[in-house]
């Protein structure tokens, strides 16, 4: 009997389908006192179930506003950008300094410990970074940030108080580089808060802050350090890091919170502190090897070079000019390139990163041959130009990698693992000059790595075509054994269905 009476009321359900604000209130009263002659009185009304209308908002997919508020902070995080590796970058007219401050010519390994100065720094910004993803995912980038430029501030004024290397290795190596690591990082993230569509070319304007920076800090440090010397230019360098200070409080973030950062937890899950997700990935597993052992000789010219013209065109040389070259052509290169990785498809931006190793590793390899000021200065521009390349469309890559939800860490535990050979390879090319009186073999080693992560970089492409491939087809086969189940789930049902057409009780 029960079967009996659901049976009008599915026809009833189904005459009945008429939007409820076209049903006059007598035929409502009508329906209702039916349902009640019927037996169907505790049959839940329709309006009952709300769960799939509160569950609405939390589909609703975030738009990214593309501009606003945005472009202050991309102003915000170009500056952050210019002042970490503007100050980084012309670490070779500080390292002269240090040697002439600190040091003595008959110290044969004079090079070698002042190199590690500008080494630790550039390492531990580098090192420190997947820690400082956790904080960026806890705390949120504007606490990391505003907290990490005063540390780097208070690191940099103590920097400015040192009479000796020793101390100088934890104040300006660790502690200013540490803050400057904490500093840097959210100014990468908050940027996809606000542009999705634009991000290519935003992350190309932010990181072209260092390239200009490091055009005009040359010059400004050459002048600076011949008038107030070494001591009070960090402390006229410490007024960068404080606007960087000011610029953190710009980080407004608008993703909405994911479920595991709301307050209710005390301490965040595991899996918000080390995110396996993203080591899954074979193409990222491959990024994450290539890019560090391609980058044991980039930082060498940055250290090196100054000397190196020192010692081959003379001290009156205009050595100012070559990091003018670098950081220029470089400006140019990440706005180019990264316009570019916004037209080219997926993981092949990956093939922009291995064009920009082979020409960095040969034009480090061409440093020793250039006998003319002039032929210098061109390998510099081409240098630059490439490694805009390299560094604007590492955010990009990512994305492609590992997705946005595991983006943040995958750059993090990246930068951490680039820090081994950004600290190790300068001092080992001071250790070289050191030996063999003469830098030329140093900088034909610092080209090798480049074209070595570069070939290796090469294999992603094919590695992540194989893997969509694969899921593809398991999608494929997966959707053909729905579609098979759910025929032998109808068969079934027609077969059951049978004995009930003969008009046999079913009890």
């Amino acid at each position: 009997m029960t079967e009996m009476n659901n049976m009008p009321d599915g026809d009833t359900a189904g005459k009945d389908a008429v939007p409820a604000e076209e049903k006059r209130p007598e035929e409502e009263e009508e329906e209702e006192e039916e349902r009640k002659e019927n037996g169907d009185s505790k049959v839940s009304p329709p309006e009952k179930p709300t769960a799939p209308a509160a569950a609405a908002p939390e589909e609703v997919e975030f738009v990214h506003p593309e501009g606003g508020w945005g472009w202050v902070v991309m102003l915000a995080a170009m500056w952050c950008n210019g002042s970490v590796f503007g100050i980084q970058n012309a670490f070779g007219i500080l390292f002269l300094s240090l040697l002439r401050e600190f040091g003595s010519e008959k110290d044969q390994d004079l090079r070698f410990r002042t190199a590690w100065v500008g080494s630790l720094s550039m390492g531990m910004i580098f090192f420190c970074s997947p820690i400082v993803s956790v904080f960026t995912d806890v705390l949120g980038c504007r606490v990391t940030a505003v907290g990490g430029a005063a540390v780097g501030l208070v690191g940099l004024l103590a920097s400015s108080f040192v009479t000796s290397l020793g101390p100088m290795y934890f104040t300006y190596g660790f502690v200013f580089a540490c803050g400057c690591s904490f500093a840097y990082q959210p100014s990468l993230v908050i940027l996809g808060h606000y542009f999705k569509k634009r991000l290519g070319l935003v992350n190309g304007i932010v990181t072209a802050g260092s390239s200009i920076f490091t055009i005009t800090l040359p010059f400004i440090l050459s002048r600076l350090l011949e008038e107030v010397g070494l001591q009070n230019t960090m402390r006229v360098l410490c007024i960068l890091m404080f606007v960087l200070l000011l610029a953190g409080f710009t980080y407004k973030p608008l993703l909405p919170v994911q479920p595991s950062q709301t307050r209710t937890s005390r301490f965040p899950p595991m899996s918000q502190i080390f995110n396996i997700n993203i080591w899954k990935s074979l193409g990222y597993r491959i990024w994450a090897f290539g890019i560090p052992a391609a980058l044991y000789g980039y930082y060498v010219p940055y250290v090196h070079l100054m000397k190196h013209v020192e010692e081959r065109f003379g001290e009156d040389t205009s050595k100012e000019v070559l990091l003018m070259c670098i950081g220029i052509t470089s400006c140019v290169g990440r706005l180019i390139f990264g316009i570019v990785a916004d037209y080219v498809h997926g993981v092949n931006k990956v093939y922009l990163q291995v064009s920009s190793f082979f020409v960095i590793g040969l034009m480090s390899m061409m440093i020793p041959l250039c006998n003319i000021f002039g032929g210098l200065i061109a390998v510099c521009l081409l240098m630059g130009l490439f490694d805009g390349c390299f560094i604007c469309i590492m955010a990009p890559i990512a994305f492609e990698l590992v997705g946005a939800n595991n983006v943040s860490q995958a750059i993090g535990f990246l930068l951490g693992l680039m820090s081994v050979p950004m600290t190790a390879g300068p001092p080992i090319a001071g250790f070289l000059r050191d030996r063999l009186g003469s830098y030329d073999v140093a900088f034909y080693l610092a080209g090798i790595p480049p074209l070595i992560g570069g070939a290796v970089l090469c294999l992603i492409p094919w590695v992540e075509t194989r893997r969509r491939r694969q899921e593809m087809e398991a999608a494929a086969l997966s959707k053909d054994q729905g579609v098979t189940e759910k025929m032998m789930e109808n068969e079934k049902a027609q077969g059951d269905a049978a004995p009930c057409k003969t008009g046999e009780s079913v009890l």
